[in-house]
C-alpha cells in the first residue's frame, strides 16, 4: 500500500512539473553572437577589446554569449571589418573610427583629430555633452549601434631615423601616417605620407622603405618592436591626442536583444572605456622608460612648429566642415564643449587637466556660422540641453521597461 501511495503521489508532482514547465514556455536559448577584434594579438590595443567581451559575457551570462576571436581571424583585414559588421556576418567588432573617413569625414572627429580632444576630453564629451548620442547617430546611417569602449593616452608620436625637431625637418620623410587630415598636413610640411596596415611598419622601416612612422601609446609601439627599428622618438603625438576604439553593433542584432542586454552594453563601454585609458596611461610610463633604456632618443616639437600645425589643423577642419553636415555637427558641438569647460579649466591651473587648443573663440565662431548654415545648429543646442537634463535627474532605466539610453529621459 505505501508503495502504491508513493507512485501515485510521484506522479502527480510529476503531472504538476510538467505543467508548470509548460506553463512557463520553452526555456529562453541563450544568444550567441561573434565578436571579432580589429586588433593581431601583437598590437596590444586588444586589451580593451578582450576586457569588454568578458565584462558583457560576465553581466549577460545565461542570455548572451559573445566569442571573442583576434584580429584577423573571421575577417582577414582591417578594411573589410565595417562591411562585415552592417551585413550581420558578425554581429559585432571593435573599430578605429578613423578608418572610416572615406565614408564619411566625420568619423574622424570620433577619435583622431589632429590638435584637438584629449582622453578626458572625449570622455567627457561622449558621456556628458551629447558626443554619445552623435556618434550613433551617424553610425546609424549605416545600419550600426556604436559605443566608445576604449581610449588611451595620446599616442606616441612619431618615431624617426632622424632627428626631427621643426617644421623644416620633416622635408623629405617618407612616414606611415595614419589619417586624411593627418597626411595633409604632413605634405604641408614637406613630408611624404605612406598609408600601410600596421602589421607591415616594422618591415617597412627595417628595410628603409620609409624614414619614420607612426602607431600608437608606447605600450603597443614596444610590442611591434620600433625600438629595433628606429632611433629617435618625435614629440608630442600632435597627430592623435585623443584616441577613442569603439564596438560596432549590427543594428538588427542589436534591436532583438532584451532591453536589459541593451543597457549593459553601454554601462560595459563606459567601465571599458576608463579600465583602458588607466591601463595605457600608466604603461605609457613604464615603456617609456624602456625605449629610453633601448637607446632611443626624443626630440620635442617647438612651438612655432606646434603652432603652424594647430592653424593647418583648423583649416581643414572648416574645409570638412563647410563641405559635410555630419562633419559640422559633431564639430560644432566639440568646440562649443571646449568653449563651456575653458574658464574652470583657467582658474584652476595648475591643478586642472588637458588643454584648451588655442584660439578657440575664432574656431568656435567659424564652427557655429557654419552649422547655422547647415541647419544643425539648433539640433546640437536642443541635444546638448536634453542630455544635460537627463544626467542632472539621473532617472535610471527600470527593468521591464523599453531601454533607449541611460539615464533615460525623464517623463
Amino acid at each position: 500500500m505505501k508503495s502504491k501511495a508513493w507512485k501515485s503521489f510521484t506522479k502527480v508532482v510529476l503531472a504538476a512539473s510538467v505543467l508548470v514547465v509548460s506553463l512557463a514556455g520553452p526555456a529562453q536559448a541563450v544568444i550567441k553572437w561573434k565578436f571579432q577584434s580589429m586588433w593581431v594579438p601583437s598590437i596590444t590595443l586588444w586589451r580593451g577589446d578582450k576586457y569588454f567581451a568578458d565584462l558583457m559575457n560576465i553581466l549577460a551570462a545565461g542570455e548572451l554569449q559573445i566569442k571573442y576571436y583576434p584580429g584577423g581571424t573571421l575577417v582577414k583585414t582591417s578594411n573589410e571589418i565595417f562591411d562585415a559588421v552592417v551585413k550581420g556576418s558578425l554581429q559585432m567588432a571593435t573599430d578605429w573610427p578613423s578608418y572610416w573617413e572615406g565614408k564619411n569625414t566625420a568619423f574622424s572627429l570620433i577619435t583622431s583629430t589632429p590638435m584637438w580632444l584629449n582622453p578626458g576630453d572625449y570622455m567627457l564629451w561622449f558621456w556628458q555633452a551629447g558626443g554619445l548620442e552623435l556618434a550613433q547617430e551617424l553610425y546609424a546611417k549605416y545600419g550600426l549601434v556604436w559605443y566608445p569602449h576604449s581610449v588611451t593616452g595620446p599616442e606616441s608620436g612619431q618615431r624617426s631615423n632622424k632627428p626631427i625637431r621643426t617644421a623644416n625637418d620633416y622635408k623629405g620623410v617618407k612616414m606611415r601616417q595614419c589619417g586624411r587630415v593627418q597626411a595633409q598636413i604632413l605634405r604641408d610640411l614637406g613630408g611624404a605620407a605612406i598609408f600601410m596596415p600596421g602589421a607591415e611598419i616594422y618591415l617597412a622601416l627595417s628595410r628603409g622603405t620609409i624614414d619614420a612612422g607612426e602607431f600608437s601609446v608606447p605600450e603597443c609601439d614596444w610590442s611591434m618592436g620600433f625600438q629595433e627599428v628606429t632611433k629617435y622618438w618625435v614629440l608630442p603625438g600632435w597627430h592623435q591626442p585623443g584616441p577613442v576604439s569603439g564596438v560596432m553593433i549590427n543594428k538588427k542584432a542589436f534591436d532583438k536583444l532584451p532591453d536589459r542586454i541593451k543597457f549593459m552594453f553601454k554601462e560595459a563601454a563606459m567601465a571599458t572605456m576608463m579600465w583602458s585609458w588607466t591601463y595605457f596611461e600608466y604603461s605609457a610610463g613604464e615603456y617609456t622608460r624602456k625605449f629610453k633604456e633601448a637607446g632611443t632618443k626624443y626630440t620635442i616639437l617647438d612651438k612655432a612648429t606646434l603652432d603652424k600645425i594647430q592653424d593647418l589643423a583648423y583649416k581643414y577642419m572648416i574645409q570638412d566642415a563647410e563641405k559635410n553636415p555630419d562633419y559640422a555637427k559633431i564639430a560644432f558641438s566639440q568646440a562649443k564643449y571646449f568653449k563651456d569647460i575653458d574658464e574652470w579649466r583657467t582658474i584652476q591651473s595648475p591643478f586642472t587637466w588637458g588643454r584648451t587648443p588655442q584660439k578657440i573663440d575664432e574656431i568656435y565662431s567659424k564652427l557655429e556660422a557654419i552649422a547655422k548654415k547647415h541647419g544643425v545648429y539648433d539640433a546640437v543646442i536642443k541635444l546638448e540641453r536634453s542630455v544635460r537634463k537627463r544626467m542632472e535627474k539621473q532617472q535610471f532605466w527600470k527593468p521591464g521597461t523599453k531601454y533607449v539610453e541611460n539615464p533615460i529621459t525623464p517623463k
